[in-house]
């Protein structure tokens, strides 16, 4: 396992893989440096590394699409992989598994520095300035400059026991304020609660351009409730992240970040928030309210920071990733917990991670000694036990022939092995983001809908050497037979 500590050194990582482009041209942040990410998003394309931005500070950069996915033959999760210490070509399955086993590993506390490189320029009080980053209007109809993106937000309890890093969407509200999301059921709106119930304000801080593992375990369901991120990072790599305390308040933050921001997060003080383009692939014109505010009371940064931006929207772009892994490995570890023996959960990007797949193996009732209902209750039991739940409201179940990383595979399975009368099964009152388009306004406000498990097993009364068998190049020939015509397609240039 390779472990990466920067965010430098992670960009040189996928320069090296051709992950990474650099665009020297001046590019607005009006707008501009959004299209390009989104362009990059939906085509595949190398992360874009900004390094002449329209009117930033000299020296100031932006890296998008830092954990997008790639076009690249074999380097598909790349990003993804690079930054939990595995090689590039690692699969989706592989990737699960890995975080499932960081589990079994013993938490590792962080090393307390009395220094570090995100500390190398400190502005206070009133030399605080949020324009100074090259911050993008991201989209066309976005409510303001969204500062916060890709963000580990860090706050913790008032007893100091539970430090919780997360990553919700901020805006810009003037050049020292910002507002934000803070859904109350998240780990963040307990804490910020903990701080209103004794009447005060909230410490935080937010860690832009870190080590790359800690987005994507920030940005997941991963870590459960009370557990400290940091402590499950360090435990997975087996050595320390090393902290350092914040300049005007006890919060530790990554000491290798490119930029901090800290302050207060308002437990009364709202603005108005909203409307952004969002990973389920929509810009809501509605979707504005008042949201708490973050007063910003310094801002640290290295020496030519590098900032980094995601511009969410239709997938895929690196929030399917991060949201759909992290919640996949968190649900199958709850499956095997319950011995249930699935093979893989996965959240295919292509759903806006709004569908969750999992495969079973085809003996999997001499496993269980139980019926296809019986399954399905167990399954529905396990998954709803999980935070990461609230993504998927439609839960597909189908045999481990199919790959569930193959959206062609999955979409096939789901129109000839599902009966629409008999196989769908519905999960009233399960919790459910409120990001969802199609969801109404009474369960968007109460975060809960129906859910429902769609059975794409094969029937229970057919005998396993009855399956059909699939007609495909790999099903309907025999390997010897695969492999010559293959052979006669390369001498032919057909693959390249």
């Amino acid at each position: 396992m390779n472990r990466i500590k920067s965010f430098r050194e992670y960009i040189e990582k996928l320069k090296a893989i051709g992950e990474v482009k650099e665009i020297e041209e001046e590019v607005d942040w009006n707008l501009e440096m959004g299209a390009i990410i989104r362009w990059c998003n939906e085509n595949g394309g190398p992360a874009p590394l900004f390094n002449n931005i329209k009117g930033s500070e000299k020296g100031f950069r932006a890296l998008g699409a830092p954990a997008g996915v790639s076009r690249q033959k074999d380097l598909y999760l790349a990003r993804y992989a690079l930054s939990i210490g595995m090689p590039p070509n690692t699969t989706g399955k592989e990737i699960i598994e890995a975080l499932i086993e960081g589990y079994s590993r013993k938490p590792v506390e962080p090393t307390i520095v009395i220094n570090g490189p995100c500390k190398e320029n400190i502005l206070m009080g009133e030399n605080v300035d949020l324009y100074k980053l090259p911050v993008p209007f991201a989209h066309d109809g976005d409510g303001g400059r969204y500062i916060n993106t890709w963000g580990t937000i860090i706050v913790q309890s008032p007893d100091k026991k539970w430090a919780n890093w997360s990553i919700a969407r901020i805006m810009i509200y003037d050049k020292k304020t910002m507002v934000g999301m803070v859904a109350g059921g998240q780990h963040i709106g307990k804490i910020r609660k903990m701080w209103a119930d004794i009447g005060k304000e909230v410490p935080f801080a937010i860690a832009f351009g870190t080590e790359p593992m800690i987005p994507l375990v920030a940005g997941s369901t991963l870590v459960a409730e009370k557990m400290n991120e940091a402590d499950y990072i360090s435990g997975y790599y087996g050595e320390p992240i090393e902290l350092v305390k914040a300049e005007t308040n006890d919060i530790l933050v990554p000491a290798n970040s490119e930029i901090i921001l800290e302050g207060i997060l308002s437990t009364n003080e709202t603005a108005m928030e909203g409307p952004m383009g969002e990973y389920s692939g929509y810009l809501i014109k509605q979707s504005k309210s008042d949201k708490p505010i973050y007063h910003v009371k310094a801002m640290t940064y290295r020496n030519n920071p590098i900032y980094p931006i995601v511009v969410a929207g239709a997938p895929i772009d690196d929030d399917h990733p991060v949201m759909g892994i992290g919640a996949c490995a968190e649900i199958l570890n709850s499956l095997r917990k319950h011995e249930i023996p699935a093979t893989i959960a996965w959240m295919p990007f292509e759903s806006a991670c709004t569908w969750l797949v999992i495969t079973m193996p085809k003996n999997w009732n001499d496993i269980m000694n139980c019926s296809i209902n019986e399954l399905i209750k167990k399954i529905g039991d396990a998954v709803y036990a999980c935070k990461g739940s609230f993504l998927s409201p439609k839960i597909i179940v189908v045999n481990d022939d199919i790959d569930p990383t193959d959206i062609n595979q999955v979409v096939w399975a789901f129109g000839t092995r599902n009966h629409q009368f008999k196989e769908v099964y519905y999960k009233p009152e399960s919790r459910v983001i409120g990001l969802i388009p199609y969801l109404d306004s009474e369960e968007k406000k109460v975060f809960k809908t129906t859910a429902c498990i769609y059975n794409c097993l094969w029937p229970e009364d057919l005998a396993q050497e009855d399956y059909p068998v699939t007609s495909s190049f790999k099903g309907a020939f025999p390997k010897q037979v695969q492999e010559a015509a293959m052979n006669k397609l390369a001498k032919a240039s057909f693959l390249k």
